[in-house]
């Protein structure tokens, strides 16, 4: 357990590295997926590379978390599915 901590700790990292230029809440938004998606049967990587590419597709001013916006965005769930690599 303390390895995928320290794992999702990197990734936590990355994913605020990655989102600088972004809006100022984007990490929080990705961090929260990461976790909500944890025990999905696919590595971290794909799960972060999910999570940023939902991130990037929703408006800066949505309420709504990851999780609870790919639901209504069936489109954009299967476009990051692919981009991530979660399909295969």
């Amino acid at each position: 357990m303390k390895s995928f901590a320290c794992v999702l700790g990197l990734l936590f990292v990355f994913a605020i590295a990655g989102t600088s230029f972004a809006g100022s809440d984007d990490a929080k938004w990705v961090a929260r997926c990461i976790q909500d998606n944890k025990d999905a049967k696919v590595s971290i990587d794909v799960i972060t590379k999910y999570c940023t590419c939902m991130n990037n597709k929703m408006d800066d001013n949505e309420t709504k978390t990851i999780t609870q916006w790919e639901k209504t965005h069936p489109a954009e769930m299967a476009a990051c599915d692919k981009e991530a690599g979660w399909d295969k």
